[in-house]
């Protein structure tokens, strides 16, 4: 099969990538703007059958030539503008990229004669400030309008609409995914575990958002990327929306960053500041969908996780000494 992931060159794209090649089984094109590009972090560059691409998805045009040239079988459609601080400061474009880049990808992908499978990147931010094992059938939220913060969320789950429209009025193999905070090695951005970590290595203060009772479940990336393998080529699959996160990682975001102090060995503190814009409260995945439908399971626990990321970034600036 021939594999194309908008947006792949971000953290579970690239990631992603990674885990197909290592299995040889696709190829894999990465189609993306290299905005935010984990790509860069890896020795993907010059491996066999697989192919990088610039291109932007707001360019319908553009686009279209290229896939219809490129001819996936599958396609991931992971680009979005992402990050609560990158969100916050530029709304607009955040609801342009994923409300119409999202229809440009599926109206072209839809039209393509080879394709067999589309599968939509959404967010466990469309349940809103207070999420405890809801359901993907239960109810979702928009968020204050005007507060920027939201844009993100009402332009997935506008998102997730029109993948389901597709696939209910055009026949077209499609669903979704909503992801939980996934972390682990190659993530770039904003994500909160990876600051922690990567300020922890290097001695630094922990600077967290408010007093740090705001409740998270985070999900490593290798149990990510094994519920998106058992979605691809599934027909079970097609027509809906999984929820990606592992409840049993869950904690406050102030004791999380203790344990990352403690279990890298760290000297760093940790300092409670402002909130400067709307946060989310409690956020824990309910994942029954995806152990009946899928038979998934997520395998890495928070200490394990923690541990591999922080020693993938112990390598990474053990490599490149010159970073701050």
């Amino acid at each position: 099969m021939r594999v194309l992931l908008t947006g792949g060159a971000g953290f579970i794209g690239t990631s992603l990538a990674l885990a197909l090649k290592i299995a040889n089984e696709h190829e894999v094109i990465i189609y993306d703007n290299f905005e935010r590009n984990s790509f860069e972090l890896t020795n993907l560059k010059n491996v066999q059958n697989l192919l990088c691409i610039k291109g932007d998805v707001l360019n319908y045009k553009e686009m279209k030539e290229d896939f219809y040239h490129l001819d996936p079988n599958i396609v991931l459609h992971l680009a979005s503008v992402a990050g609560v601080d990158n969100v916050v400061k530029r709304p607009i474009q955040t609801m342009k990229v994923n409300m119409l880049g999202t229809y440009n990808v599926l109206d072209i992908c839809s039209k393509l004669p080879n394709i067999v499978q589309f599968i939509n990147f959404s967010t466990s931010e469309v349940y809103g400030e207070y999420s405890y094992k809801l359901g993907e059938n239960e109810r979702t939220t928009m968020g204050v309008v005007g507060e920027a913060r939201w844009s993100y969320s009402v332009s997935k789950l506008a998102g997730e609409h029109l993948t389901l429209a597709y696939y209910n009025e055009k026949k077209f193999p499609a669903l979704s995914i909503r992801p939980f905070n996934v972390y682990g090695p190659l993530q770039t951005g904003q994500s909160a575990i990876q600051e922690f970590i990567k300020r922890a290595i290097k001695g630094k203060n922990i600077n967290i958002h408010g007093d740090g009772s705001q409740i998270r479940s985070w999900c490593y990336i290798d149990d990510a990327i094994d519920l998106i393998c058992r979605c691809l080529m599934n027909e079970k699959a097609n027509g809906n929306v999984f929820n990606m996160g592992n409840p049993r990682a869950t904690i406050t975001v102030f004791e999380l960053a203790k344990k990352v102090i403690e279990i890298t060995k760290s000297t760093s503190k940790v300092d409670c500041g402002q909130r400067s814009i709307a946060d989310v409260e409690l956020r824990v995945p309910n994942i029954d969908k995806a152990r009946k439908v899928l038979g998934f399971e997520p395998k890495v626990d928070l200490e394990e996780g923690i541990l591999k990321t922080a020693e993938w970034w112990r390598e990474f600036y053990g490599r490149n000494q010159n970073l701050n």
